[in-house]
């Protein structure tokens, strides 16, 4: 069998070759890479985060995988809404139920040959073994070294590593050990309960019910046709649909614009409430007044994309949102905590609002493309700008395109910067017309010109199947690595 794999780290790559070599498909690979990733970066994944998949079984129909932790039953929304106007950015109240294990598991079931010890063991070798410490994360520990010293279980684990040094994970590793033998622990078993009893002592409600409580969600993808293409993206609570709006439009940045203007008024939890999906999807006229768009990720996610030669493919993407999650590592378990639920809203008229047992907005958007001979697997870091920084390279690794080139050419980011709430910023790297700059003004952007290649325009992974040809691409502002196995 072989896979055209791309991921962020090339430890993750390595992990998905050894169970490719082991018999595995783009399923196994996919999945073996998300494992290794949540050991080789855990400032940007954790199985203490979340997923989202969208997965095409050889010669079937995609599906979409949506493993959101909810928030805990048991939270006191009128005690939140009295200690400020937004959800606390990290901390114990920004933790719901980490779906990404679930997710795994949701995954393999669409068609992994595989079994979990296998797929698994890469990752364990990597967290009892130790890993250098990359740039990337690197980076990440300068940029939040004080949310790192502030933690016990962050602190005792990162504290002194520079790039380069080894990375030891022993209680990381054998959480891993735990899941390869079964991984509803993580959920109903001694892990789940270590986990809610450590969130417990931090002041978090989330219990061993809540936990327990937690199911993947396996449902129909949304989709639109553009660029000769059908394109399949999630469905609510992500952002799938700001995407499909977006696509192919022949003015994207003021689209992008109405479209992220929809996506933070309108996006929520269908399970909890009606849905506008026509208005995300921008079908219509409605005129959609600005809110405020919630935080802003730093570090935020990892892609994983894989295609084999039987048309298998995966694009998947795994979060703790921002660096690092929630600031939160529980020491026993080894296991970096989200902060998803930071994107819940504190107004009760929200389609996001916080609710008990309700799943915040969600900026994870993995996509699939299909025509009569392609299949491209498409996904990135970017936090909230994945919609646009996904349909500035959608028609060109649809094409014959080296993937590699593809992902590397100039880009532009909406909400990747710094600067007030209030105040969107456009990132522009060199390279890109001058009238995206111009526009931004009348957009209500903020404009920031980068010196270079920037975190900020997205971390793109590629994977594709055109003509019997596999082929891959891994963004050159990560630290990746595409192959053909």
């Amino acid at each position: 069998m072989n896979v055209a794999l791309a991921a962020p780290h090339p430890g993750a790559v390595q992990a998905g070759r050894a169970v490719v070599d082991a018999g595995g498909n783009a399923i196994d690979a996919a999945l073996a890479a998300a494992a290794a990733l949540t050991v080789v970066y855990p400032h940007q994944c954790s199985i203490g985060g979340d997923l989202i998949a969208i997965v095409r079984p050889g010669g079937g129909e995609p599906r979409a995988v949506l493993s959101i932790g909810a928030a805990a039953q048991g939270i006191d929304v009128a005690a939140v809404r009295a200690a400020g106007e937004l959800m606390p950015t990290t901390g114990p109240l920004s933790v719901t139920v980490p779906g990404v294990v679930a997710g795994w598991a949701a995954v393999a079931g669409l068609g992994a040959r595989l079994s979990w010890p296998v797929r698994l063991a890469p990752a364990i070798d990597l967290a009892l073994g130790g890993v250098p410490v990359s740039p990337g994360l690197a980076r990440a520990l300068r940029s939040e070294a004080e949310a790192v010293a502030a933690d016990p279980g962050l602190r005792g684990l990162f504290d002194g590593l520079a790039e380069g040094d080894p990375l030891l994970q022993p209680a990381l590793g054998d959480s891993l050990i735990a899941l390869s033998r079964d991984w509803l622990s993580f959920y109903t078993g001694q892990l789940g309960q270590r986990l809610a009893d450590g969130l417990h002592r931090t002041g978090s409600p989330l219990t061993a019910a809540d936990f327990a409580a937690h199911q993947a969600e396996i449902t129909d993808p949304i989709t639109t046709r553009a660029h000769g293409a059908e394109w399949y993206a999630a469905p609510p609570p992500s952002q799938g649909a700001t995407f499909l709006a977006i696509l192919g439009s022949a003015d994207l940045l003021p689209t992008a614009r109405r479209a992220q203007l929809a996506r933070d008024a309108l996006l929520g939890d269908p399970h909890t409430g009606p849905i506008d999906l026509d208005g995300l999807l921008l079908r219509g006229e409605r005129a959609v007044a600005p809110v405020a768009p919630g935080p802003r990720p730093t570090g935020d996610t990892v892609a994983v994309t894989a295609v084999d030669e039987q048309g298998t493919a995966v694009t998947l993407i795994q979060s703790v949102f921002h660096s690092f999650g929630s600031g939160l590592l529980d020491p026993e378990t080894g296991v970096v905590l989200h902060n998803r639920g930071s994107m819940f809203r504190l107004d009760d008229t929200h389609p996001g609002r916080l609710t008990p047992g309700g799943r915040p907005p969600h900026t994870l958007c993995p996509t699939l493309a299909i025509t009569d001979d392609t299949v491209l697997a498409l996904g990135c870091q970017g936090g909230r700008s994945q919609p646009w920084i996904l349909a500035q390279v959608a028609a060109q690794a649809l094409t014959g395109a080296d993937p590699g080139a593809v992902v590397a050419r100039p880009r532009w980011a909406v909400d990747a910067g710094d600067g007030a709430r209030d105040v969107p910023v456009l990132v522009l790297e060199p390279g890109l017309p001058h009238e995206l700059a111009a526009a931004a003004p009348g957009l209500g952007l903020g404009v920031r010109a980068m010196p270079g290649p920037h975190d900020g325009a997205g971390h793109v992974q590629i994977a594709r199947l055109s003509q019997g040809t596999l082929a891959a691409g891994s963004d050159p502002r990560a630290d990746g690595l595409a192959a053909v196995l």
